[in-house]
Formats: structure tokens, C-alpha cells, sequence
């Protein structure tokens, strides 16, 4: 039976579609980044500390939203996350490169370091998944997500302890805070395996083209991770 007419017809998505929708989504991380980034620079501190916080909590129920939704793959969603996430990484960026200087280093050249060392590392493991270096298996996946959330747990821990004693010893640019600063950027690394994967594998299903918006959101969200790891550690360095 032929559709209504009118009707859209959604097509099978290719990797185009998550190309154009991932840069979509890391566009408009982006701009919200530098419009949080420029109020931090421009005094408007107050309302620049609401947005930040508030756009870390924002983003991080946006993605519980799109992880226990039933629909896989929307655009506001994603969209929305992007608008939050920049929000906070504006203000991270900031914060972590100690308002222009940190340990005399520029500010803009070590973000610059920092978003071409997350570059390298995505084209890094595009190429290690392409050519099978690392293969994405059910148990691998297991291992790889377990060690996640053993690390996430663990930053929540470290982040009760600093609020209730003012102790940070794995975000406090110690040696225990570089070690945990090079284990998250690995898995990181790794979990962008698993979003490759869950590309490759929509697109063998033909799954509706919408679902390309999930994709960017997952990788949207490796690539956050692992640029303020590393712009993390690049600080912890400075400071030495």
C-alpha cells in the first residue's frame, strides 16, 4: 500500500546521516561553549555560574532521558543536550585553565592542545575499529562498560569526599589524580569503539534515519568526556 499522501517516508540511515548530524550536535556544543566561556571572561560571573552548573545537570538528565526513552534518536533531545552541554563545557574550559593562565601557560593554546589531542584520538580509533585492531564484542562491551561505571562511581566518591572535607586525591592534581586522569581518557578512547559499532550495525539493519541522532548523541558524548580529560591532565602538567 502506498503511503498517505504527504506522508513522510523515513529512509534507512547511512553513515552520511551520522556525519551531518554529529557535526550538527558538536556545532552547537560549540557555540553555547563560547557563549558560557565569554560571559566567565566578561565579569557576567553569576549568571555565568548558573548556566555552567545547571547545564551540567541539565545535560546529564537529558541523557538518562535518551537512555531509558523509548524512542532511540531525537533530534531535540540531542539538540537540547548539545545546548547544555556547552553550557558546562564553557565553564569548565574556564575554570580548569584558571581564568587565561595556568602555571604561565595561555589558556586558548592549552584548549587548543586539548581539542586537537580529542581529534587524534577519535581518528585514532576510527582507524583501530576499521581495521579490526579491536573488535567489538558482547564481552567486550561487558568489561569496557563495567569499568565505566566503576570509574564513574568512583568520581562521584571523590566528589562527596571533596564536599564534605574539601579532599579531592583524584581530581587534585596529585600522582593518584594523573593516573585517574589517564585511565578515564583510555576508556574514553575505547568507548568510542562501541559508538562506532552502534553506527555500523543501524546501518546494516536499516534502521530509520532518525536513529543517527542517537548515534551523535553517544558519540557527542564520548568526545565531551574525553576533551575535559585531557584538558584536565594538561592542567594537572601546567601546574607542575
Amino acid at each position: 500500500m502506498a503511503p498517505p499522501h504527504g506522508a513522510q517516508v523515513s529512509r534507512p540511515m547511512t553513515i552520511d546521516d551520522v556525519t551531518a548530524k554529529t557535526g550538527i550536535t558538536l556545532a552547537v556544543i560549540i557555540v553555547s561553549a563560547i557563549v558560557s566561556f565569554m560571559m566567565w571572561a566578561g565579569g557576567v560571573q553569576p549568571v555565568a555560574a548558573i548556566l555552567t552548573f545547571g547545564g551540567a545537570i541539565a545535560a546529564f538528565i537529558t541523557v538518562l532521558v535518551h537512555s531509558f526513552g523509548k524512542k532511540f534518536g531525537s533530534p531535540t533531545v540531542t539538540l537540547l543536550y548539545a545546548v547544555f552541554e556547552g553550557l558546562f563545557l564553557g565553564g569548565f574550559s574556564f575554570a580548569v585553565t584558571g581564568a587565561f593562565t595556568v602555571g604561565g601557560a595561555d589558556a586558548g593554546a592549552m584548549i587548543g592542545q586539548a581539542i586537537l589531542g580529542t581529534i587524534g584520538v577519535f581518528v585514532g580509533m576510527l582507524v583501530v575499529y576499521r581495521t579490526g585492531a579491536i573488535r567489538v564484542t558482547a564481552r567486550f562491551n561487558r568489561i569496557l562498560t563495567g569499568m565505566i561505571f566503576g570509574v564513574f562511581f568512583m568520581a562521584l566518591g571523590n566528589f562527596l569526599l571533596y564536599l564534605f572535607t574539601g579532599m579531592s586525591p583524584l581530581r587534585g592534581g596529585g600522582t593518584m589524580g594523573i593516573i585517574f586522569g589517564v585511565v578515564c581518557i583510555v576508556l574514553a578512547a575505547l568507548a568510542f569503539l562501541q559508538d562506532f559499532d552502534l553506527a555500523d550495525k543501524l546501518v546494516r539493519t536499516n534502521a530509520p534515519q532518525e536513529a543517527a541522532w542517537g548515534v551523535a548523541l553517544g558519540l557527542a558524548v564520548t568526545l565531551v568526556w574525553l576533551y575535559t580529560e585531557i584538558l584536565r591532565l594538561l592542567s594537572y602538567v601546567s601546574d607542575r
